[in-house]
């Protein structure tokens, strides 16, 4: 296999895994889209951040399809090319909703914030 082919290979599988994992977030989440302005956030951004995981598997799917059947060329390849850039945008918003969510979603704030709420 090629170097393209291999690492499609392993950002599909970990796209799944990421889906799955997600799926059993939910599931064994100890509170629901209806607990408030935590719950409604977390339910919101997660979900949508899983929704464009999931295009986006669908986007780089098709490209493998495409790939193993010969369509893409090294000057033809533009579906692929924005199938990674749009994978590469949905996997840096994850890390600032990583941030938002769970770490500073459940910590306390600190002395920056603590600072910027008490001077409103």
């Amino acid at each position: 296999m090629t170097p393209a082919v291999d690492g499609l290979v392993l950002t599909l599988v970990l796209g799944l895994v990421f889906l799955f994992l997600q799926g059993v977030e939910y599931k064994n989440a100890r509170f629901d889209i209806s607990d408030g302005v935590f719950g409604s956030t977390f339910y919101l951004l997660t979900g949508f951040h899983g929704m464009h995981v999931l295009v986006g598997w669908i986007f780089l799917a098709t490209a493998f399809v495409r790939l193993g059947v010969g369509h893409l060329t090294s000057s033809r390849h533009l579906g692929y090319e924005m199938a990674i850039w749009y994978w590469h945008f949905v996997d840096v918003i994850w890390v600032f909703l990583f941030f938002a969510v769970y770490v500073w979603g459940t910590h306390p704030p600190g002395p920056l914030l603590a600072w910027v709420a008490a001077s409103r």
